[in-house]
């Protein structure tokens, strides 16, 4: 899909794990944070940003910055 993936292994199971948090957060931490719309949205938009990047193992901040953490 891409010309080559620039997220690794471990990368990757840690976006997975970190936007499954932040969408299913609202949900199950109960605060006063999670009332604020920009709050409420932003976790669940970045959450899944995370996910799609994890599964397509390509990182657009990452090439822009000239990172991987794929093994050479």
């Amino acid at each position: 899909m891409f010309k080559s993936a620039n997220v690794g292994r471990l990368d990757q199971i840690l976006r997975i794990v970190v936007g499954i948090a932040l969408i299913a957060a609202p949900y199950f931490y109960v605060s006063d944070i999670w009332e604020s719309q920009p709050f409420y949205y932003g976790a669940h938009i970045v959450g899944a940003i995370l996910i799609l990047t994890a599964f397509i193992r390509f990182c657009p901040l990452y090439r822009i910055v000239g990172m991987s953490t794929c093994r050479a």
